[in-house]
């Protein structure tokens, strides 16, 4: 299938690889043109402008914006709609609000042009281990792009099938789900990043209170040295913790067990603050989800050990450089 990817950053270039690999043809497009010249040279079709981009479309267009959420996107999307034709495509694989999924749906439908919101999980460990996709759009757009997305996600693998499951669609079971209509797939990735905050912040206060049991605070025969790039492979293996997540954790340790290279101050994208909007708009209480937010607006004033365990985290998955002051 052609299709064109704008935005070839961390995200953006692996996916271009990704689906080249599994034949597909791209097209692309960046602000930063080297990034466009070292895509063509592994086979892409390099584009100097949307327009350029546009005019190198054999058949029905398919654009896939993979740009950071705001201006950026919304930038984008409203130059791809001036350029685009009754039946054409526009997908946005970014982290986008979901209500703005909802907003630009309606304006490129008057245009007859479809919308889709692919909430993207896999950072930079995507090109190798494949992207879990949540996808909003109309079913039969959605059905069209099936070789696309199954090209992008991990497939079954070895991992074991859920014990009870006996679904007719086995698109979950291979990473990726048709959410629902326009700003489902936001939607679901949105409260997906909101969980990511939660589960990184466990991990976090738990190993600064082993990394704290040396304490002189603390009486002499209480004080343990504790091996923390040991405990964090222990648990890897068979724990009912265990996870990606703390894959990452074990990574980061066993390269520098004291974290020195990462500053502690952690970034919030977004996401997790639109999650308690969410949640507030639906009365649902989400006491660790907020608190983990919270944790990261106090991180910017005063570190911890268990900062720079999010940080280190952040970098894991997705490349999220956090340099310290």
């Amino acid at each position: 299938m052609q299709i064109a990817i704008i935005g070839l950053g961390r995200m953006g270039g692996n996916i271009t690889r990704r689906l080249m690999q599994h034949g597909h043809e791209c097209l692309v497009y960046d602000r930063n043109a080297e990034t466009v010249s070292a895509l063509s040279g592994e086979g892409a079709k390099g584009a100097s402008s949307l327009a350029d981009l546009a005019k190198a479309f054999s058949d029905r267009k398919v654009f896939w914006v993979m740009l950071p959420a705001g201006e950026p996107t919304e930038a984008a999307i409203r130059d791809l709609g001036a350029l685009c034709a009754p039946g054409d495509v526009v997908i946005d694989g970014g982290n986008t609000f979901y209500k703005d999924d909802i907003r630009r749906s309606k304006e490129l439908a008057e245009k007859d042009v479809a919308y889709v919101d692919v909430g993207t999980s896999g950072g930079v460990w995507g090109l190798e281990r494949g992207y879990c996709m949540m996808i909003g759009g109309p079913e039969d757009t959605v059905r069209d792009l099936d070789p696309i997305f199954d090209a992008l996600a991990p497939g079954a693998g070895a991992i074991e099938r859920t014990r009870g499951r006996d679904a007719a669609d086995s698109r979950a079971e291979r990473g990726y789900i048709h959410a629902g209509p326009a700003g489902a797939g936001h939607f679901v990735k949105m409260v997906h990043n909101g969980i990511e905050y939660g589960l990184m912040q466990a991990y976090a206060e738990g190993f600064d209170i082993l990394k704290t049991k040396n304490s002189p605070l603390l009486p002499e025969d209480e004080r343990f040295e504790l091996n923390l790039p040991d405990i964090a492979e222990v648990w890897r293996r068979g724990s009912v913790i265990s996870s990606w997540l703390l894959d990452l954790t074990a990574i980061a340790l066993a390269g520098d067990k004291d974290l020195h290279r990462f500053s502690g101050n952690v970034a919030d994208s977004g996401e997790g603050r639109w999650t308690l909007e969410a949640a507030m708009e639906e009365a649902v209480p989400v006491n660790v989800l907020s608190a983990a937010l919270y944790a990261r607006y106090r991180s910017r004033q005063e570190a911890t050990f268990g900062d720079k365990m999010l940080s280190a985290m952040r970098f894991g998955f997705g490349g999220h450089v956090e340099i310290p002051q």
